[in-house]
């Protein structure tokens, strides 16, 4: 005997990706989900490729392995794809302390995140439209 199987939370035409403990705060991270979101996948992996934050290289491999895993795990067209959902989320905090002058010291905060990125695939004139939608 082995446990129920786990229900799937996502609809049949999702896949998802979750990349936990990076290293960035989640202010900065969310700065970079927001440039992804509601964007074709193919546009939004060019977006991260030429982006100049550090943490953009991260999201970037996170995003592609949900686009693997639509592709591999999901059956899902890959030039359909749109990045529906990219939510950050507070991890641990690492606390450190900074000597400081007079026998005193602060305390520094390390924040890490959690990233979970949604793929969905989209009807071929969604797609078209909201590209249309974002050029104008």
């Amino acid at each position: 005997m082995s446990k129920p199987k786990h229900p799937r939370l996502l609809l049949d035409n999702e896949a998802q990706a979750i990349l936990n403990n990076l290293r960035v705060s989640p202010r900065k991270l969310n700065l970079v989900a927001g440039m992804i979101r509601n964007l074709p996948a193919a546009a939004a992996v060019s977006t991260l490729t030429f982006s100049k934050r550090r943490i953009a290289q991260d999201v970037r491999k996170a995003l592609e392995s949900a686009i693997a895993n639509a592709e591999n795990n999901h059956r899902l067209d890959v030039d359909r794809l749109v990045v529906t959902k990219a939510e950050v989320g507070r991890a641990v905090v690492m606390r450190r302390f900074h000597a400081r002058g007079r026998g005193r010291s602060s305390r520094i905060e390390k924040w890490f995140s959690n990233l979970r990125i949604i793929v969905a695939e989209r009807e071929a004139e969604d797609a078209a439209v909201s590209a249309q939608g974002r050029k104008a």
